[in-house]
C-alpha cells in the first residue's frame, strides 16, 4: 500500500480497504455457516505455559504485564509458564477451549472463529505484528472419521472461490505418508527431515540437502527424502510414482490411502483446486496426518493464505484426547494483497445510499422524519446538517460515494429522488422507495465487474 503506516506491523485500513476485509470476513463467515460451523470467540490472553504446548516456535509472543504493578508484588519472570500472553494463533487457544468447555460441547464439534493474533515479527509484505485470522476446525471426542480432512479441503475450496481471488492451489500431503517413506529409509529422526523439507521453496534443494545430510542422513537417503518431495498430481497418480521410489512401510500405505482419498475427494467439487503436494511439510510437530497450505497463482512469494492439518492430542486433559482438523486463513494477509494490487474493489467507503437534502434549515426535522422511513427499511440515510446550496449538498454526497440524493417537496409537491451518477430524477414516496439492490449497501467485486463507482478507480 503507498502511505506509510505511523507503526509498522500494525495495519490499519481506510474506510473503503475496511469495506474489502468485511466483505471477505462476511464471505467466510457465511460459507462456513452454510456448512454447520458455529462462531466462537476465545479471550486474547493465555498463559505462556499454554501458548507453548505446541513446541518450540520460532515468533516472539508479545507478553502482557500491567505499567504500574500492585504494591509490594513482584512482576512475573519472562520464563514463568504462569506469565500472560497475547496469541499468536487461534488453534492452541481452541484446544483450550475445547478441554475446558467439552462437558458443554456436542462432538463432532464444528467451529469457525476470526479474531485477532499477534506475533513478534519482523513486519514485511503480507506479514504483520497485530492480525486476523480465520479459522475452521472440527474436533472429535476421542476419535474422527478421516472424512471430515476430505470435507475441510472441499469447504476452503469453496470459500476462496465465493471470494473471486482468481486462480489459487490448495496443495495437500499426509504427515503418516512422509514418515512412513523416511522410517522406511530407516530414519529415525523424522520431525528433523520434515523441518528440513518444510524449508524447500525458501532456501531452495541444495541448501536443504545440505542441511539433511548434516543431520545424518546418507546421501541416498537425503536424495531419496528430496525425491519424494518433488512429486505433485491433481490426481491419485502419484500413489504410483512413490511407489517406484521402492520405499515401503506400514505408515506409508496408511498415508498414501489417506492422501489419495482427499485428492479424489476434492477433485470432484473443486477440480484443479486441489493437488497432492509432498513437499508439504507443515513445521510444527503437532500435525498427525493431513496437511494443507494455500497459495495464490502468480502470487507464489506471498506464501500460505491458508495452512493447518490433522492434529490428534493437541486438546487433551489426560484423560479424554480430542483430535481434530482445521485451516486456518491468514485474513490481513490475504486483505493487504488484494488491495495492493486491485483485485477486489469496493463500490464505496461509507455504507449510506442516501443523503437528504434540506431546502432550508426549518425542514431538518420533516428531512429526519424521511430518513427515519427510509431507514426503518433498511435503507442506509444521512441528513445534511445545513442547507447550503443544492449544487454544493450533491457534490457533499458524491465526495462521499452517496449515490442518491433525496428532494423534500414543497407547496404540496412529492418528495423526488435522485441518481447522482446517471442524472436520472423521479418522484419517490420514503414509506415505498428502496434503491436497487445493487446499491443498497456496498458491493465488492473485481474492478471490471465493480463499475463507475469504484473507490479509487
Amino acid at each position: 500500500m503507498a502511505r506509510k503506516p505511523s507503526l509498522t506491523g500494525f495495519p490499519e485500513w481506510l474506510p473503503a480497504e475496511r469495506v474489502v476485509e468485511q466483505h471477505v470476513l462476511d464471505t467466510l463467515r457465511r460459507v462456513f455457516e452454510l456448512h454447520g460451523f458455529s462462531g466462537i470467540e476465545t479471550r486474547a490472553v493465555e498463559t505462556v505455559g499454554q501458548l507453548l504446548r505446541k513446541g518450540e516456535i520460532d515468533k516472539e509472543v508479545y507478553g502482557v504485564s500491567r505499567l504500574q504493578e500492585d504494591a509490594g508484588k513482584e512482576a512475573a519472570p519472562k520464563d514463568d509458564p504462569n506469565a500472560l500472553a497475547l496469541h499468536f494463533d487461534l488453534t492452541v487457544p481452541f484446544a483450550r477451549y475445547v478441554v475446558e468447555n467439552a462437558g458443554h460441547l456436542h462432538f463432532p464439534f464444528r467451529r469457525y472463529q476470526m479474531q485477532k493474533v499477534w506475533r513478534g515479527e519482523r513486519p514485511q509484505d503480507g506479514r504483520f505484528r497485530e492480525f486476523t485470522q480465520a479459522d475452521v476446525d472440527i474436533v472429535g471426542d476421542g476419535s474422527l472419521p478421516f472424512r471430515y480432512d476430505v470435507e475441510l479441503a472441499l469447504v476452503i475450496a469453496e470459500a476462496l472461490t465465493a471470494l473471486q481471488l482468481g486462480d489459487f492451489r490448495l496443495r495437500v500431503n499426509n504427515r503418516q505418508l512422509s514418515e512412513g517413506f523416511y522410517r522406511g529409509l530407516g530414519i529415525e529422526d523424522t520431525a528433523a527431515v520434515l523441518r528440513a523439507i518444510d524449508k524447500l521453496e525458501k532456501i531452495g534443494e541444495d541448501k536443504v540437502a545440505e542441511e539433511l545430510v548434516a543431520s545424518g542422513l546418507s546421501e541416498e537417503q537425503a536424495r531419496k527424502a528430496l525425491a519424494l518431495a518433488s512429486i505433485r498430481s491433481e490426481d491419485g497418480s502419484f500413489v504410483e510414482r512413490v511407489r517406484a521410489l521402492g520405499v515401503e512401510h506400514p505408515l506409508l500405505d496408511e498415508g498414501l490411502e489417506q492422501l489419495r482419498e482427499v485428492v479424489e475427494g476434492a477433485a470432484v467439487a473443486a477440480p484443479g483446486r486441489v493437488i497432492a503436494d509432498l513437499s508439504i511439510a507443515r513445521g510444527l510437530d503437532y500435525y498427525t496426518g493431513t496437511v494443507y497450505e494455500t497459495v495464490l497463482v502468480g502470487h507464489e512469494k506471498l506464501g500460505s493464505i491458508c495452512s493447518g492439518g490433522r492434529y490428534e492430542s493437541l486438546a487433551s486433559n489426560g484423560k479424554r484426547t480430542f483430535p481434530g482438523v482445521g485451516l486456518s486463513i491468514g485474513v490481513s494477509r490475504l486483505v493487504s494483497r488484494l488491495l495492493a494490487e486491485g483485485t477486489l474493489v469496493a463500490s464505496r467507503e461509507v455504507p449510506t445510499a442516501v443523503l437528504v437534502a434540506l431546502p432550508n434549515e426549518g425542514e431538518w426535522h420533516r428531512a429526519q422524519a424521511v430518513a427515519r422511513a427510509l431507514r426503518s427499511r433498511g435503507v442506509a440515510t444521512e441528513v445534511m446538517a445545513t442547507a447550503e446550496k443544492f449544487g454544493k449538498q450533491i457534490k457533499h454526497a458524491d465526495r462521499r460515494g452517496i449515490p442518491f440524493v433525496w428532494f423534500l417537496g414543497t407547496d404540496g409537491a412529492a418528495d423526488q429522488v435522485k441518481d447522482i451518477r446517471s442524472g436520472e430524477q423521479m418522484d419517490a414516496d420514503a414509506a415505498l422507495w428502496t434503491p436497487p439492490a445493487s446499491d443498497l449497501t456496498p458491493t465488492v467485486a473485481p474492478p471490471a465487474e465493480a463499475g463507475d463507482g469504484v473507490v479509487g478507480h
